[in-house]
């Protein structure tokens, strides 16, 4: 009798318990998460419910809940979504409709995937994007002649990779109304021995309107878009100027349940855009925030369009180009500053972010948490790296485009300046922290690419081999941070996301690599396992 008194009330007793544990929708268990909270801690298991972490803690949590779905990890990694903080998201998705220019070795090569395309696609305007003349044998800029003569009445305009040069044919340049007399401010129209090259400039490309897709060509492209994004582990990118109509499609197709990623989206210069959204407000949803205004001071490194103190080494009558006049800019920050929006403004040469700081000086008021970004900050002069935490600005880099440049950045600079050059680990020291992104599509999407380049400074074959100006390598914590609470911060978004924490959105990116300890040649080869988003799998993998 009492051996089965003993039985009921532990029975008793353990009915009693399992009743008491409290339900969720997903439990993830068994993984290595990195919390990225102040204290850089780590979990084992993670609850979520309603789309928002519950409960963040070690294997006993586990003991304390049920949930409708478990992901047993089997010793993963698990982060916070990783977020891109500087894209062209909506014109990377435009793109895939259409010539992917991208790592071509010669102009040769570029015309040969214009004329397969062209066999498949038959289209009445031919455009493009990705083509580097650094990366050829030949790395002068190409002429128009062989296009002509390929596409004699079709117009063809294919851009270079940084989106701040073009190459239009004769065809593309009569669709514009473009000929020897025309000018631009902020731009070049390139011409040789009174002809026109086909080289277009910052502002002058454009001058060439392309197209408009279709409204159903434009969703599918996004979709196929956020799809690649999702299968790498981003949940979130910032998309660096979107005009009224592109914000309205994505907002759109979010709405409707289609269009998950969360965009953070700067607003284009433009009067239109800015008469509307100054009367209408800034945006926030679950999925899309529309809180700032991007602005252009120069054009890019690359195209010798980088506004620079000093001429460029290579081209010694050329400064780069100011892409619109001061006034402007100045007008623009004091009617942002007095309605409360964030100013980001791309800046890529040493004279352009002098400028940029100045303005934002001038216009901001002390102790107002303004998080105004400089979008790049490639080329700082290290009195003017100082004043980035003077005056609480942002940094807001492309790790990528470091390793990208690398192999040609000395001919533009010349030697003595390059200790000014992708100065990530002194605008950190400055800043205290760091918004890191790729600008794609002019880099890969891929976010370990990003966690690459800002800790090794390295090429996949490890040139060179200590590291492209090795002193402004980044931890791996502060690359990490850059990913994802930083990133989330620059956005006034890290209440909601950017960390493992209670009460955030379930945005999660596993991984089958710990970057904190993985070997250098291990960070390339990890594989995405699971992205969720509001704790739902995205992923295709």
């Amino acid at each position: 009798m009492q051996k089965t008194l003993v039985y009921i009330i532990c029975l008793w007793t353990f009915l009693a318990c399992k009743e008491e544990r409290k339900v969720a929708d997903v439990m993830i268990k068994n993984a290595h998460i990195y919390t990225m909270d102040t204290a850089f801690s780590k979990a084992q298991v993670l609850v979520i419910s309603d789309g928002k972490i519950v409960e963040v803690g070690n294997e006993e949590l586990e003991a304390n809940w049920k949930a409708s779905k478990v992901f047993d990890l089997n010793g993963a990694f698990v982060y916070p979504g990783f977020i891109d903080a500087h894209t062209h998201f909506y014109h990377y998705g435009m793109g895939l409709k259409e010539v992917n220019l991208v790592g071509t070795g010669s102009f040769d090569e570029v015309l040969q995937r214009l004329e397969s395309f062209q066999k498949v696609n038959q289209r009445e305007f031919i455009h493009g994007r990705g083509w580097d003349q650094n990366d050829w044998e030949i790395k002068t800029f190409p002429n128009k002649a062989k296009l002509d003569s390929l596409f004699p009445e079709i117009p063809v305009l294919l851009k270079r990779i940084d989106g701040h040069a073009a190459l239009a044919n004769q065809a593309a340049l009569d669709y514009a109304g473009i000929d020897l007399a025309t000018t631009i401010n902020g731009g070049v129209i390139e011409s040789e021995n009174g002809e026109l090259t086909g080289i277009l400039i910052d502002n002058a490309v454009g001058l060439v309107k392309v197209p408009e897709m279709s409204r159903q060509d434009k969703i599918d492209a996004l979709l196929e878009a956020q799809q690649n994004l999702f299968d790498v582990g981003l949940t979130s990118v910032v998309d660096a100027g979107l005009n009224r109509q592109e914000i309205e499609l994505i907002d759109s197709l979010q709405r409707s349940g289609l269009l998950k990623i969360r965009v953070y989206a700067m607003v284009s210069d433009s009067p239109e855009n800015m008469d509307y959204y100054m009367k209408k407000g800034p945006i926030k949803t679950n999925h899309l925030t529309v809180n700032s205004f991007k602005f252009y001071l120069d054009g890019a490194l690359g195209s010798r369009g980088a506004l620079m103190l000093e001429p460029y080494s290579d081209d010694t009558a050329n400064y780069g180009l100011l892409l619109g006049e001061i006034s402007h800019f100045k007008e623009a920050a004091k009617k942002l500053s007095e309605a409360g929006w964030q100013m980001c403004t791309h800046a890529i040469g040493d004279s352009a972010n002098r400028l940029a700081l100045s303005i934002y000086r001038d216009a901001l008021h002390e102790k107002e948490d303004h998080r105004w970004r400089i979008e790049h900050a490639q080329i700082v002069q290290q009195n003017d790296i100082e004043r980035f935490g003077k005056l609480g600005v942002i940094p807001s880099v492309q790790p990528t485009h470091a390793t990208s440049d690398m192999y040609w950045a000395e001919e533009r600079l010349g030697g003595h300046r390059m200790n000014q050059a992708y100065p990530y680990q002194s605008l950190l020291q400055s800043a205290d922290l760091l918004a890191l992104g790729t600008d794609f599509p002019v880099e890969d999407i891929d976010p370990l690419k990003t966690f690459y380049a800002a800790v090794f400074r390295q090429d996949d074959e490890h040139f060179p081999p200590n590291g492209f100006i090795s002193e402004e390598k980044l931890s791996r914590q502060a690359a990490l941070k850059g990913m994802t609470i930083w990133a989330a911060y620059a956005n006034f978004e890290e209440e909601q996301k950017g960390s493992i924490e209670a009460g955030k959105w379930a945005d999660i990116t596993v991984l089958d690599t710990d970057l904190m300890q993985a070997g250098q040649d291990d960070i390339l080869k990890a594989e995405v396992i699971v992205t969720f988003l509001a704790g739902q799998k995205v992923n295709t993998r």
